[in-house]
């Protein structure tokens, strides 16, 4: 499976898939290279901006984004997105901002095409503040580099905005451009589950990739509402 012109297959939960990624030196880091920008948030807003890199804008899926995803999911193949209108209402009746689950677009910062999306699913707060990470990059914008710098801006807002703690991401073995696009964004490698994720009509055994807040110095002032005290 592959977005359409670009090889290779990235799997990630739980609706992800991603062309693959460039090399590390051809596209820098945007938290390594302080590279993400302020914006100015708008309590209640689903449409402004979450933070943008030098390329590319990131900002919560709303139902004025039907016709454009669901065109780009058409001119891509083999992902698990919604493909028709009532699929893409039912998509989009997932999302609440970040309270269970939080649906995000890395769009083109010159023209503001959507060149894909991020998903953090999953969401569980209390003890754990963890959320899971799913992604897909549409064609023809795969393979640039976009989803890298995207993926940099959904981390600082899922542990600079949201507050989480954690966040994970389950990579099948073989999606070698998948782990490294997480492992350039310093995830690291936390065993193997077999039979872990239903993918492609049979349970799949995934790898788990996991990262903190601490791990890129991306500590809220206060914890989220909902951690305990100790």
């Amino acid at each position: 499976m592959a977005v359409a012109g670009v090889g290779g297959r990235i799997v990630l939960p739980l609706d992800a898939d991603l062309a693959e990624a460039p090399p590390r030196d051809s596209v820098p880091s945007v938290i390594e290279s302080g590279g993400i920008e302020e914006t100015e948030q708008t309590a209640g807003a689903s449409n402004v901006d979450l933070g943008r890199s030098p390329r590319v804008a990131l900002r919560r899926i709303t139902s004025h984004d039907q016709d454009e995803l669901l065109e780009r999911v058409h001119a891509s193949v083999g992902l698990n997105l919604p493909s028709t209108p009532e699929a893409f209402q039912t998509f989009l009746s997932r999302f609440d901002e970040g309270r269970s689950a939080e649906g995000l677009l890395v769009c083109l910062r010159d023209t503001g095409a959507i060149a894909g999306n991020v998903n953090i699913n999953s969401i569980i707060r209390g003890r754990f503040q963890n959320g899971s990470l799913g992604y897909a990059a549409f064609a023809p914008y795969a393979g640039r580099g976009y989803m890298s710098e995207g993926l940099g801006l959904v981390l600082r807002h899922a542990f600079q905005e949201l507050r989480l703690h954690r966040l994970e991401a389950q990579i099948r073995p073989e999606n070698q451009a998948s782990i490294k696009l997480v492992q350039r964004h310093g995830f690291r490698y936390e065993g193997y589950s077999p039979d872990l994720l239903f993918i492609d009509g049979a349970w799949r055994g995934h790898g788990r990739w996991g990262l903190t807040n601490d791990m890129l110095g991306i500590v809220p002032n206060a914890p989220h509402p909902t951690q305990p005290n100790r």
